[in-house]
């Protein structure tokens, strides 16, 4: 097998005798969390989250519980929408805005998932009731299997 010292080579030495610039090149550490290897990558900013006024308490309730199922990443996807499962429909007023804010605030989901799991500390801006409610539902104390989102069927009331 190719040391990455080996592969380097190869590819540089191709590229320069066929005269052509390598697309390619070897990252020996990864950052993490938007690090980046290349000083000159640019972080695109996000706008700002702003509270949603004038929207009823059902119409909250399902955009929120839609928001908890499609995340950018699985971990949250599935922690997210089986705490939404469990809780949304009983939520108060003032929990819903702290599950808004808690949820579609912060930039990166790995956030999210860190502070749910205690891995992080909290910052004081997003600790409150609902996040202590999904850091004891992270804890799974009942050992249940969290392999994948809760299916659709438990939203259509009629049925």
């Amino acid at each position: 097998m190719f040391s990455a010292t080996i592969a380097r080579k190869v590819i540089h030495s191709v590229c320069r005798a066929s005269s052509l610039r390598p697309a390619v090149s070897t990252v020996t550490s990864r950052g993490y969390r938007g690090d980046s290897p290349e000083p000159t990558m640019i972080e695109i900013p996000l706008p700002p989250w702003q509270e949603r006024t004038g929207e009823s308490l059902d119409i909250k309730r399902k955009r929120l519980l839609y928001e908890s199922r499609k995340r950018g990443m699985l971990e949250n996807c599935i922690l997210l929408s089986l705490f939404a499962k469990q809780y949304l429909s009983t939520m108060s007023d003032s929990q819903l805005k702290q599950y808004d804010r808690l949820i579609n605030e912060p930039s990166n989901d790995w956030d999210i998932y860190y502070w749910a799991t205690e891995a992080q500390p909290t910052p004081d801006v997003y600790q409150g009731e609902v996040m202590d409610m999904l850091k004891e539902f992270a804890k799974n104390k009942d050992m249940e299997q969290r392999l994948d989102a809760p299916n659709l069927e438990y939203l259509d009331k009629s049925s």
